[in-house]
């Protein structure tokens, strides 16, 4: 049965409804040791780093991403098809599978995308939990990160009152940062725009003898906490060690000389360290059909790098013959960064690709009308609409492409709904094979759990046998211009690409300080292949604008803003946080 609204209980009322495995017996059945769990409750555990080295010679399983076209506002089940390939694979062919997902930022949960835990009878469970606080790893992320802002503050604070000979008497030696340089914002992990822009450093702090401390505001401004850098170490360390000097790297600014300067230098690494300590563990939680699922960091795609951990997938391609996990929104996003970031960091080549398509997407991408959250669908989304779709097929064939150019065979998994027609998603599998897919299959696990992706599990076992050759979009060796521009024309389609004078600055600056064999981490719109969420299809003839330059030294990659692309989203009219409460039980309810 397809997705038809009010066919099917909500999110929450199935999640609810089932029965879980303790997660001891989820641990026994992966081959987790008792002694390598940390347990939160009965449902959820921490999975200790150690068991890596017990499993250092076991041979890897598969291991498959799943990624999508370009989504409408209403995303286009991409979470959910992972969640429903592990359980196919399980339930339906009798796999060891584990799934790697990410923790969702409570900014989504609380507006309009709502969770990431799958939907309908493709979830991990218990959601309320994995919607929510979970173990609590965004937490520490915010309070490491906020804790870097502070030092930071305190250290200009400091340095404007003391002598050279002052500070080193107190342990600290004078770092001289430029205010002007700082890239280092604060965190939060609600959608607020209010904070997007702000100005700190009105203090007004008088001494006994009557003076005041130098006032000096300055301008900065909050970041959601999936944004921050903190996140992208969590979701890219490979190891406590690793972690903790990558901790070190982070570049908060540069002095008056020009040079960088790091976490190590403000003094502050080791505490985030250990705030982050227990972070590093991946969560163990399941599916609603009793696969084991690995939860662990919760970066987004068109802000950060938008993956899951590499720890996770480490562990998991351990135990496994098969691990599921996902890249977010569109394959150009998500996806190249988990070619091109992810993978040189963790070794692990992926051997199949799953490109998740909806008719109703295509059709969007085809002309159709504006999709928005809330607002029924137009007619033209829920009735044949053939010349509609063949005109969207065009952002699909580049996004197939797109995963042939790293030489990973791919999959169309077309997340069908109930207006969706035989002769329309006819038309996109035969569109998907002719641009190279290996298949093309119809899915139907939101309603059907498991069993309504059993063909795509087939199709993907069959694919994962296939031959590849896998190669990376560009060598780090070359500028970070290079880098970005092969991105833009090879992936987006651009023309070309344009920079601020700030922008121009800062290449210039991280190139001297010799930052410029990073990867690059573009943040831009996820609702076009272009800069313009208004461009639809495979648009060309673009240009893509970079406003402003950040080095992510600590994660490991340039990260570049594109366009009016906002590190901090904004809550929408009739946000979901209107309908979430508690009953009289102490029940949640109004939660998807």
């Amino acid at each position: 049965m397809a997705q038809e609204v009010g066919k099917v209980p909500s999110d929450l009322a199935i999640a609810q409804a089932a029965t879980l495995k303790p997660v001891t017996e989820i641990a026994s059945q992966i081959g987790l040791l008792p002694e390598e769990l940390m347990p939160y409750g009965s449902w959820k555990a921490k999975v200790k780093l150690k068991v890596l080295d017990r499993l250092t010679d076991r041979p890897a399983g598969k291991y498959i991403d799943v990624t999508a076209i370009t989504p409408t506002p209403l995303g286009e089940g991409k979470s959910t098809t992972m969640v429903g390939l592990t359980q196919a694979l399980g339930s339906e062919l009798g796999k060891n599978v584990i799934c790697c997902i990410r923790q969702p930022s409570m900014g989504p949960t609380f507006n309009i995308k709502g969770g990431a835990a799958g939907g309908g009878y493709s979830q991990v469970i218990p959601m309320e939990d994995f919607n929510l606080h979970l173990t609590g790893d965004i937490h520490a992320i915010s309070v490491a990160h906020n804790l870097v802002a502070a030092a930071l503050d305190t250290r200009l604070f400091h340095e404007s009152r003391q002598t050279d000979e002052q500070l080193a008497k107190r342990g600290v030696g004078r770092l001289d940062i430029d205010p002007e340089t700082i890239t280092w914002r604060r965190v939060v992990d609600v959608c607020d725009r209010a904070l997007r822009e702000i100005r700190i450093g009105f203090n007004d702090d008088t001494h006994k003898d009557g003076s005041a401390s130098p006032v000096f505001p300055r301008d900065t401004g909050f970041d959601i906490t999936v944004a921050s850098e903190i996140m992208a170490i969590l979701a890219l360390a490979t190891s406590l060690k690793d972690m903790r000097e990558r901790f070190g790297r982070m570049v908060v600014g540069l002095n008056r000389s020009g040079d960088p300067v790091n976490v190590e230098q403000l003094g502050v690494a080791g505490a985030v360290a250990v705030l982050m300590r227990d972070a590093l563990m991946p969560t163990l939680m399941q599916t609603l059909e009793g696969q084991a699922a690995f939860v662990h960091a919760g970066p987004f795609a068109n802000i950060a790098h938008g993956n899951s951990s590499i720890i996770a997938d480490k562990i998991a391609v351990k135990l496994a013959d098969y691990v599921v996990t996902e890249s977010g929104f569109g394959a150009d996003i998500g996806m190249e960064k988990f070619f091109d970031i992810k993978c040189r960091t963790s070794g692990l080549i992926p051997h199949a690709v799953v490109l998740v398509a909806t008719v109703r997407a295509l059709k969007m991408h085809g002309g159709g009308p504006t999709v928005r959250p809330g607002i029924p669908l137009d007619a033209a989304y829920t009735e044949e609409n053939l010349p509609l779709l063949e005109k969207g097929l065009c952002n699909l064939g580049v996004h197939i492409r797109n995963a042939l150019r790293f030489g990973i065979p791919v999959v169309v998994a077309v997340n069908a709904f109930s207006g969706d027609t035989d002769a329309e998603l006819k038309m996109i599998r035969d569109y998907a094979v002719g641009e190279g897919a290996e298949d093309s299959v119809v899915t139907t696990h939101w309603a059907d759990g498991g069993r309504g992706a059993a063909k795509l599990a087939e199709a993907v076992v069959a694919a994962c046998e296939k031959p590849s050759s896998f190669e990376f979009l560009y060598p780090l060796e070359w500028s970070i211009k290079e880098k970005i521009e092969k991105i833009a024309r090879d992936i987006y389609g651009a023309e070309g690409v344009s920079y601020e004078p700030l922008a121009e600055q800062q290449i210039a600056s991280y190139e001297r300080a010799g930052f410029g064999n990073l990867p690059i981490c573009m943040a831009k719109t996820h609702l076009s292949l272009s800069h313009d969420p208004a461009l639809k299809g495979a648009p060309t003839g673009f240009t893509v604008p970079v406003r402003e330059e950040r080095a992510s030294v600590g994660a490991g990659f340039i990260y570049p803003l594109i366009g009016t692309m906002s590190t901090m989203p904004g809550l929408a009219t009739h946000p979901a946080f209107m309908e979430i409460d508690l009953d009289d039980e102490g029940n949640i309810t109004g939660l998807f």
